[in-house]
């Protein structure tokens, strides 16, 4: 029994990775919220909530995984059964938020998605969005209302400190874009920096061209980070490409797990040694391999939850970064 006015914190769990979600309420200390979620005949889907919702502090977790467009129409029916059924407050977390990488508008005429994914959010009855190392951080501004971007950096730098010297290891950028990314990495392990120079081919998806290595690499180990892996053609190309300047080691790791196509293969049979990522997705057994190493974000995601439920600083959990 709660007080008029006392929070009353619930979660709720999408269908699409229900083992991270029981990990995170493992970490809370609570249950997911019974939860009816079915398919008709024709793919439309249902939910009902079991319990009353009325005056919680919802929480509603869904990994955009694939099939993507459906884990994300479920959390968004989800979020309207909330809304209509009285929660004083629906937090969103998206440990990756579907169409990320559709963020602008790179030629004519092609939409801004992740927008669009924003604000379907904020229609159905979102009040705050929770997402773990978006795409890009300008996202958290097309949302009109609060963002929590979570860091997987102190999960994965934390695995790879242990294992390497900083005095030989440089950490990669793939590209210009992650410079930043590395430079966080970098300030965290006290290693140098390098970045990738490549090219993509507009017209074709997901093709890569490798050009130069800009930094010092011969005979050290080298990290190289970025905030995804989806076909694993940028990763794989980069230590290709580091290993030809002289690197004696190329250790990829990545937050998001996307693994799509020819990825597994590709990583199988790549020059890389080991290859770290987190749960934000998840990774079927036919998709592990000997190398993958997976770390779990669960813990970051359940510290986050309990500080906007209690008020508490986000921020403080990632010691300054923001």
């Amino acid at each position: 029994m709660k007080k008029p006015g006392e929070n009353n914190l619930m979660f709720f769990s999408g269908r699409a990775h229900p083992e991270l979600a029981e990990e995170v309420a493992t970490h809370l200390g609570i249950e997911i919220t019974p939860t009816k979620l079915t398919d008709f005949a024709n793919g439309e889907i249902y939910a009902r909530y079991l319990e009353s919702v009325r005056g919680c502090d919802a929480f509603v977790i869904q990994c955009h995984t694939a099939p993507i467009n459906k884990w994300i129409m479920e959390q968004l029916i989800m979020v309207d059964a909330l809304k209509r059924a009285s929660a004083k407050r629906i937090t969103v977390i998206m440990p990756f938020f579907g169409y990320a990488r559709q963020d602008k508008k790179g030629r004519g005429r092609e939409p801004i998605t992740a927008r669009l994914i924003a604000d379907l959010f904020k229609t159905a009855g979102a009040d705050r969005l929770m997402a773990v190392d978006l795409h890009t951080p300008q996202i958290q501004g097309f949302f009109d209302g609060p963002v929590d971007h979570l860091f997987a950096l102190p999960v994965l730098a934390g695995y790879i400190a242990d294992k390497l010297d900083p005095e030989t290891t440089t950490v990669v950028s793939p590209d210009t874009g992650r410079v930043r990314l590395a430079e966080r990495w970098a300030d965290r392990l006290g290693t140098p920096v390098a970045f990738i120079h490549k090219r993509r081919d507009l017209d074709v998806a997901n093709q890569v061209k490798v050009f130069e290595v800009v930094g010092q690499v011969k005979g050290r180990t080298c990290v190289v980070i970025d905030d995804m892996i989806d076909t694993a053609g940028t990763i794989c190309k980069a230590a290709d490409a580091l290993y030809e300047q002289g690197a004696v080691n190329v250790i990829a790791a990545a937050t998001h797990a996307v693994f799509s196509g020819p990825a597994v293969d590709r990583l199988k049979n790549s020059s890389i040694s080991e290859v770290v990522v987190t749960n934000t997705l998840p990774i079927p057994e036919e998709k592990r391999f000997d190398k993958l190493t997976v770390l779990s974000i669960a813990p970051t995601i359940a510290r986050a939850i309990h500080e906007v439920f209690s008020n508490g600083s986000v921020t403080s959990l990632f010691e300054g970064d923001t």
